[in-house]
C-alpha cells in the first residue's frame, strides 16, 4: 500500500500553525475569556465547563487545550460545594468530541483529503455544517446529564471520611488555580490570535467558493479546476504560521518544545505507521472485505459508526482512525454521506482510561470523585462519552440528510 502522504502533510501543517499560536500566548488569549465566563457563572460550572472546552478546541484544532481549564473547573466546582466530577468528567469528554466539529483540526482536514475524489467531495464548510451541530449537541446532553451524576458531597461517605483527616481537607481545598482572568498579556499575543481566526475565516470562505476564488489548475487529464482543499488548506495554515513568526516575535524553539507541537508530531507518526500498514492490510484483502464485510456495511450502515469506533481505541487518535477507517468503507461501496454522518464516531478512546486529557482530568480532582473504578472500565469517563457520541451520530445522520 501507500501511506498517507497528503494527509500527513495537513497534519503537519496543521500542527506547526498549532503550535506557532501557542508559543505566541494567542492560547492563552482564548483561555483567559473561557476562564472569565466560568467564573462569573459558577453555579452553572457542570453545562458551562464541558461547552467551553468544546468551544476551545473548536477555535484551535486541539483538545490539549483542556488541560489548562481542568485547575479552574475544579477550582470553581469544590468552592460551589458541586461534586467536581460532574464538570470535570463531562469537560474532558467535550474537549476530545470538538476536534472532529473543528476547521483546523487534522481530523476535518483530513476528511475533506479523503473524500475529494467520492460522489459527494464536500469540502470543511459543508462537514462543518453536519459536525458542529452534532457534537454540540452531544456535549449539550452530556452535561445535562451530568448535573446529577454521582452523590452530592455532602451525602458522599468516602469524600466525608476524608474531610476527617486535616491533611486531607487542607489538600482538597487547597488554592492552586491562579485567577488567569486578571492576567495581562502581550499585545503580540491578541495579534497572533486575531492572526489565526483570520486565516481560519479564510480557509472557511475558500472551502466555501472554491470555485470564485482558488486558482485554476490542470488535473491529470489536462483540464483546468479550481485548486484542490488539501493543498490550499496546507498553504492557509503554513501562512498562518508565518505571519505570527514575524509579526509577533516568536522563538521558533519555543514552538518546537510546546504540547502541542509535540503531540501532532505523535499523531504524524501514528498515521503513518498505522495507516500505511492498514492500506497495505486492506488492500491485499479488499474483495474478501467487499464479500464479507461490504453488504453488512451495506444493510445496516450504523456498523460502520461501529468499526470507527473501535479503531479510534486502538490507535489513540481520530485523525488516524478517519485515515484507516473512510478509504476502507469508501472500497467497499459505503455512501459518503454514512461517513459524514457519523463522524462524531471517531472519537472512542474514552472506552478505556487511558487518554493524556482523562489521566489527566483524573489527576487535577484532588477531591478524588473523577476515578477509575476496580473493573477499570467503569471510570467516570464512560457514560458521558457514550452519550456524547450516540447523540452526535444520531443528530449528524439526521442534519445530513436533510442537508445533502
Amino acid at each position: 500500500g501507500k501511506p498517507p502522504i497528503d494527509v500527513m502533510l495537513t497534519i503537519m501543517a496543521v500542527v506547526t500553525c498549532s503550535g506557532f499560536l501557542q508559543a505566541s500566548k494567542g492560547l492563552d488569549v482564548m483561555l483567559k475569556y473561557a476562564e472569565k465566563l466560568l467564573r462569573k457563572n459558577p453555579k452553572q460550572i457542570t453545562v458551562l465547563a464541558p461547552i467551553t472546552t468544546w468551544f476551545l478546541t473548536v477555535l484551535c484544532g486541539t483538545g490539549h487545550v483542556v488541560y489548562t481549564m481542568f485547575p479552574i473547573i475544579y477550582d470553581i466546582a469544590i468552592k460551589q460545594n458541586i461534586r467536581p466530577e460532574r464538570p470535570m468528567a463531562a469537560a474532558s469528554v467535550a474537549s476530545q468530541m470538538g476536534i472532529c466539529a473543528s476547521p483546523a483540526s487534522v481530523a476535518v482536514v483530513s476528511m475533506v483529503a479523503m473524500l475529494a475524489g467520492t460522489t459527494h467531495p464536500l469540502g470543511v464548510v459543508q462537514i462543518l455544517m453536519v459536525s458542529i451541530p452534532a457534537t454540540f449537541c452531544g456535549v449539550l446532553v452530556t452535561g445535562l446529564w451530568s448535573l446529577k451524576r454521582g452523590k452530592d458531597l455532602a451525602k458522599d461517605e468516602i469524600f466525608q471520611a476524608k474531610l476527617r483527616d486535616p491533611e486531607q481537607r487542607a489538600y482538597i481545598y487547597e488554592e492552586q488555580a491562579q485567577n488567569n482572568a486578571e492576567v495581562k498579556l502581550p499585545a503580540s499575543a491578541y495579534k497572533a490570535t486575531f492572526i489565526f481566526l483570520l486565516g481560519i475565516v479564510v480557509i472557511a470562505l475558500f472551502g466555501s467558493f472554491p470555485k470564485e476564488l482558488l486558482p485554476l489548475v490542470p488535473n491529470a487529464k489536462g483540464a483546468w479546476v479550481p485548486l484542490s482543499m488539501t493543498p490550499t488548506i496546507q498553504l492557509c495554515m503554513l501562512v498562518i504560521a508565518a505571519l505570527i513568526l514575524l509579526i509577533c516575535k516568536v522563538k521558533v524553539s519555543d514552538v518546537t518544545n510546546g504540547s502541542v507541537f509535540k503531540s501532532g508530531m505523535v499523531a504524524i507518526v501514528s498515521v503513518y505507521g498505522v495507516a500505511w500498514m492498514a492500506e497495505t492490510y486492506f488492500g491485499a484483502y479488499l474483495p474478501e472485505f467487499k464479500e464479507t464485510l461490504g453488504q453488512i456495511v451495506l444493510d445496516y450502515p450504523w456498523t460502520y459508526a461501529i468499526v470507527l469506533f473501535l479503531i479510534s481505541k486502538l490507535v489513540n487518535s481520530q485523525a488516524a482512525a478517519l485515515a484507516i477507517v473512510v478509504p476502507m468503507a469508501l472500497s467497499v461501496g459505503v455512501d459518503p454521506l454514512i461517513i459524514i454522518s457519523f463522524i462524531s464516531a471517531c472519537y472512542g478512546y474514552f472506552f478505556l482510561p487511558t487518554y493524556p486529557s482523562d489521566l489527566a482530568c483524573i489527576g487535577f480532582d484532588r477531591s478524588g470523585t473523577t476515578r477509575i473504578g476496580r473493573f477499570v472500565i467503569n471510570h467516570s469517563f464512560i457514560i458521558p462519552g457514550f452519550i456524547g457520541i450516540t447523540v452526535g451520530c444520531c443528530v449528524g445522520y439526521v442534519i445530513t440528510h436533510l442537508l445533502y
